[in-house]
C-alpha cells in the first residue's frame, strides 16, 4: 500500500506531518492509499481517534481526500505538491512560452511612483493606526468600479488576487463547503481551495466565460461559493460576454446565499467591456490587481465587496499583517494617476500576438482559444506528448494538467514574448504536436 515509506508518530500533529512531509517529498504519490485509520492506529500504537484528527488534519489542508468505504488517498493534485511544479525545463536556445508573464516592454517604470510614494512618505510616516487603505488609490478605484458598474460598496486592499480570494473564501467558508471553480481554470485558484479543506466543482468554461448550465448544477449540488474570472480567463482567454452575464445573474438569483467572487484578471491590459456579476447574491467580492499590467513584483489588489465580507477580510488583516504597505499603495495609486501605462497599447498589443496565432493555428487546422489577454488554449488529444513534440522543436509551453479538473485535455502558449516572425514557425511546430486533431472543444 505505502510501498517502502512507513507513517510514524505518536500523536495527531506529528502523524499528519509525517504524511505531508512524505507527500511534498514524493514518498507518498497522488492517489496511493493510505491505511484504514484502525490499522494505522494498530500499526503506530495509538488510539483510532489520534489517527481519525490527523486525517481530518490533512484532509484539511488539502493533502488526502476521502471516499467513504474506498478510504483515503493522497490528492490528485495535494496542496503540497502545488500545480505550479507541473513545469517544463527550457532547453537551451529555447522560447518560454510557458510561464504566464506579462512583456516587460508593457510594464512601466517603477523609479518614479515609488520615489514619489517615499517622498511623501518621508513628509508623513505611516502609524499605527493609520487608515489601512490610501485615499487616493481608493478614490481612483472606486472611480473605475463605478464606471464599469461595479455595485457600491466598502473598499480594502489585498496582498494580490491570490490573497483576496483566501481570505474571502475564509471569511465565509469552512473546511468541508464545496466551491464552484472554472475547469479549466487558474492553477493557483485550483490549488488554494482544496488547501483550505474546501471542494472542487468544477463548471465548464467556453470562449464567453463560465457556462451558466454547469454553474446551476454546481449550485443545485451544494457549492457555497463560485469563482469567477471576468476578463483574460487564464488558461483560455475567455471573457464574459453580456449574454453570459445575463445567465450567470439569473443562475446566481435563484441562490442569493452564494458567495460570489470575481477576479477581474485582465483589469488593464483588455479592451473588451467588463460584465460583472455582482449585486445579485448577499455576499461578493470584486477583485482587482496590479500585477499583469503594472508589473507582477507589484502585490497588490483592490477588494470590492458588501460591508459583511470586507469587514471580515479587513478584521483578519488586522491580526495579522496588519495592511497592505502604505508606500506600496500610493505607488500605485501614482502610476494609475499619471497613466504610467497605455491600456489601450497594452491591449493592442496582446491582442495582435494572440489573434495572429489563432489564426496561424485555422490556418493549419487547429482550433485555439484566446478571446483576451495574454494566453491562448490549445485543445490537444495528448497534452503530454506535445509538450514534448514541441520541446523538441525549442518552443516550452505550459502542460493543461495545471489548469484542468475534469476538461479535456490542452496546452496553454503565452503570447507575450512572441514577436510576428515567431507566428509562423511557432503555428507550423503545434500544428505538428497536436495530430491527430480530436474535436476542438474545452471544458
Amino acid at each position: 500500500m505505502l510501498g517502502e515509506y512507513r507513517i510514524t508518530g505518536r500523536g495527531a500533529a506529528e502523524i499528519a506531518a509525517s504524511v505531508e512531509q512524505a507527500v511534498g517529498a514524493g514518498q507518498l504519490e497522488p492517489g496511493q492509499l493510505l491505511p484504514p485509520m484502525r490499522e494505522l492506529a494498530d500499526r503506530l500504537g495509538v488510539n483510532p481517534n489520534t489517527v481519525a484528527a490527523a486525517y481530518r488534519t490533512l484532509r484539511e489542508r488539502g493533502v488526502i481526500e476521502t471516499a467513504g468505504r474506498r478510504g483515503s488517498r493522497v490528492r490528485p493534485k495535494p496542496a503540497t505538491t502545488a500545480r505550479e511544479q507541473l513545469r517544463v525545463e527550457v532547453p537551451p536556445g529555447g522560447r518560454d512560452l510557458s510561464s504566464g508573464n506579462p512583456d516587460p516592454a508593457v510594464l512601466p517604470r517603477l523609479g518614479p511612483a515609488l520615489a514619489a510614494a517615499a517622498e511623501r512618505g518621508d513628509s508623513r510616516p505611516v502609524r499605527y493606526g493609520d487608515d489601512p487603505v490610501d485615499a487616493d488609490l481608493a478614490r481612483l478605484a472606486r472611480a473605475e468600479l463605478d464606471a464599469d458598474n461595479v455595485p457600491p460598496g466598502p473598499l480594502t486592499v489585498t496582498s494580490g488576487s491570490l490573497d483576496a480570494i483566501e481570505r474571502v473564501l475564509t471569511a465565509h467558508l469552512r473546511p468541508g463547503d464545496t466551491v464552484a471553480v472554472e475547469d479549466p481554470g487558474w492553477g493557483s485558484a485550483l490549488d488554494l481551495v482544496p488547501a483550505l479543506g474546501l471542494h472542487l466543482a468544477p463548471v465548464g468554461v467556453d470562449d464567453e466565460g463560465p457556462r451558466a448550465d454547469d454553474l446551476r448544477r454546481a449550485l443545485e449540488s451544494g457549492a457555497r461559493a463560485v469563482i469567477v474570472t471576468d476578463r483574460a480567463q487564464n488558461p483560455t482567454g475567455a471573457s464574459v460576454t453580456a449574454t453570459r452575464a445575463r445567465a450567470l445573474r439569473a443562475v446566481l438569483r435563484d441562490h442569493p446565499g452564494t458567495l460570489l467572487v470575481e477576479d477581474d484578471h485582465g483589469h488593464g491590459i483588455v479592451d473588451l467591456p467588463l460584465h460583472p456579476l455582482a449585486g445579485v447574491t448577499r455576499h461578493w467580492a470584486f477583485v482587482r490587481s496590479a500585477a499583469k499590467a503594472y508589473g507582477p513584483d507589484l502585490r497588490l489588489a483592490v477588494l470590492a465587496g458588501d460591508p459583511v465580507t470586507v469587514d471580515r477580510v479587513r478584521g483578519r488583516q488586522s491580526l495579522g499583517p496588519g495592511w497592505v504597505s502604505l508606500l506600496l499603495q500610493r505607488a500605485v495609486a501614482h502610476l494609475w494617476a499619471s497613466g504610467a501605462v497605455d491600456r489601450a497599447a497594452v491591449a493592442r498589443a496582446y491582442g495582435a500576438r494572440r489573434d495572429a496565432l489563432v489564426d496561424a493555428l485555422a490556418e493549419r487546422g487547429v482550433t485555439a482559444h484566446g478571446r483576451s489577454g495574454m494566453n491562448v488554449w490549445v485543445p490537444v488529444p495528448d497534452e503530454t506528448g506535445a509538450v514534448a513534440r514541441l520541446l523538441q522543436g525549442g518552443w516550452a509551453v505550459a502542460p493543461g494538467a495545471r489548469f484542468r479538473i475534469a476538461s479535456p485535455q490542452g496546452v496553454r502558449i503565452t503570447v507575450s514574448a512572441l514577436t510576428p516572425r515567431d507566428i509562423g514557425g511557432l503555428a507550423d511546430a503545434v500544428a505538428a504536436a497536436v495530430r491527430p486533431s480530436p474535436a476542438r472543444v474545452y471544458g
